[in-house]
């Protein structure tokens, strides 16, 4: 049996207070969520922090502010469970919703945050094994070794994002507020992340995920496709982000992210012009998946082959056009 490691656990009420508790704690401190993400890491020794500082009795990353025709602010530390079932996300982000009710087990989701979500760490077969497993082959390049076993060759870590609701963020153009030791500043979320499986954040060490900011849901729609083996617990292997902006019967704006298929979510500036000036017909929805399928370079280090994989991001970024198209038809 996998077993935690000793550790220091720290429960402070405010930011002010987490933060002061990190910075005591340098290097070896790390803040925690739900734990659904960083628990595990500890039992297979991915993370060994000393001193683990739990962000869940701090009150003020729990506000929630939902109003129609507004913009919305969602606190970091709400579970998953919580924004799945909140009336106002139903009603004004059902995108942000459903992402949320897709991750995991309901058992899950009762701890997950979004903020925890928002940062899980990398995956890949090669790392996310026991420290016996990942030991045998020498370790990786994530964790313990020098070698990306994805790609031998490679100078970096092609580690995967697996989160579910970092695509629909950064395809919302959702806004991230940070706050460190030097204060606070705000991100679009598609700055928030790197193209890297180490280094796969743009936030600081210390700095703490606050709260997510979303645009008003005025003239836009939005939708959410996972693939996975199973209808719930796993990861997904492709996660497909649509956000369309309607000027009447034409697409205004759009932007269309994939998740799964590389170490960020990736925004496929060429997919998303192809339905830019269309109404969404049959040719402009083809190109549009023609141009997410090139980029789209799944790697082995995760489930299902390759080749099939890369064919279900042109059938999934279709199949979510349309039924962008067909809701808007039906309004």
């Amino acid at each position: 049996m996998l077993r935690l490691p000793y550790f220091t656990y720290l429960q402070p009420t405010s930011i002010d207070e987490a933060l002061k508790m990190k910075q005591d704690a340098g290097p070896e401190g790390m803040y925690v969520a739900g734990g659904t993400d960083l628990y595990p890491n500890m039992k297979r020794r991915h993370q060994e922090p000393k001193t683990v500082i739990s962000l869940a009795a701090i009150e003020s990353l729990r506000r929630v502010s939902v109003e129609p025709g507004a913009s919305a602010v969602i606190g970091s530390g709400m579970t998953l469970t919580e924004i799945e079932t909140h009336a106002g996300f139903r009603s004004n982000y059902p995108v942000v919703a459903h992402a949320a009710e897709l991750v995991a087990t309901p058992l899950l989701r009762n701890m997950g945050t979004i903020g925890g979500n928002l940062c899980l760490d990398t995956r890949c077969n090669y790392y996310n094994q026991s420290y016996e497993w990942r030991k045998s082959i020498d370790f990786c390049m994530k964790k313990d070794g020098e070698i990306c076993w994805v790609a031998p060759s490679s100078p970096r870590c092609w580690a995967i994002s697996s989160t579910d609701l970092a695509p629909v963020m950064v395809a919302l153009d959702a806004q991230f507020t940070l706050i460190g030791t030097n204060g606070e500043r705000r991100v679009p979320a598609g700055h928030f992340y790197n193209d890297d499986g180490i280094e796969y954040l743009t936030k600081r060490p210390e700095e703490i995920l606050a709260d997510v900011r979303l645009p008003a849901a005025n003239g836009w729609d939005a939708t959410y496709w996972k693939l996975r083996r199973r209808g719930s617990f796993d990861f997904p292997v492709l996660g497909v982000a649509v956000w369309v902006a309607w000027d009447g019967d034409t697409v205004r704006d759009a932007r269309i992210v994939l998740g799964g298929v590389a170490s960020f979510p990736k925004l496929i500036a060429a997919a998303s012009e192809a339905i830019v000036g269309t109404d969404l017909n049959d040719d402009a929805i083809a190109a549009a998946a023609q141009a997410a399928f090139k980029p789209a370079k799944p790697m082995d280090n995760t489930d299902f082959g390759l080749a099939w994989r890369k064919e279900m991001t042109r059938n999934y970024v279709r199949g979510a056009l349309e039924e962008l198209r067909n809701r808007h038809r039906e309004a």
